[in-house]
């Protein structure tokens, strides 16, 4: 299961698209609103979640955590000692942790990212404290994927899946029957 934690000021499209393009694939995921079940996003959509922040536990049913940019969503998500005891978990469980945009500052502020390669939306390179970062779109080092914002969105689901099951086929295929290619 795919936990997506989303919080006031989220970019719609770096939370939506995972979602959607993780479902696709026929793989759980569950939305996680921050406080409230009801998340206003940055560009004034609001969207209801599966369930909210109180509501979850992290265990061995969970297989990764995505952390969606935009801000201020990427500040509320940091902030938030649910979103913080799941990066633990996943970090001590050697589970999977999907970042973009704003979000990879998160991990990169905590130490996270230290030798690691990984990208981010421009202008937040500072923060990935001990990082190598990259100018890639979307960057995988171990079980940590960083992506650089929402056009690149789409890209940054398919590595999610692809992570996620272990097949790059799978994803190409997911990828073909999106027009991605």
């Amino acid at each position: 299961m795919v936990y997506v934690f989303i919080a006031d000021g989220f970019e719609e499209a770096e939370a939506l698209i995972p979602v959607d393009v993780i479902r696709r694939a026929e793989l759980e995921v569950v939305t996680v609103g921050i406080g409230s079940c009801i998340i206003k996003g940055s560009h004034g959509i609001r969207i209801m979640t599966d369930t909210d922040d109180a509501q979850i536990a992290m265990d061995d049913s969970v297989d990764m955590i995505v952390l969606p940019g935009g801000m201020p969503g990427t500040l509320n998500l940091e902030k938030n000692s649910t979103v913080q005891s799941a990066i633990d978990y996943c970090i001590e469980n050697n589970k999977l942790i999907g970042a973009i945009c704003a979000a990879p500052s998160i991990l990169g502020r905590r130490n996270l990212l230290e030798g690691k390669k990984a990208t981010c939306f421009p202008g937040f390179e500072q923060f990935l404290l001990g990082a190598e970062y990259t100018d890639e779109s979307v960057v995988r080092d171990g079980n940590i994927i960083t992506a650089k914002g929402a056009g690149v969105a789409t890209q940054f689901a398919l590595k999610l899946v692809e992570a996620l099951t272990n097949n790059k086929a799978r994803a190409d295929r997911l990828a073909q029957a999106l027009q991605c290619e």
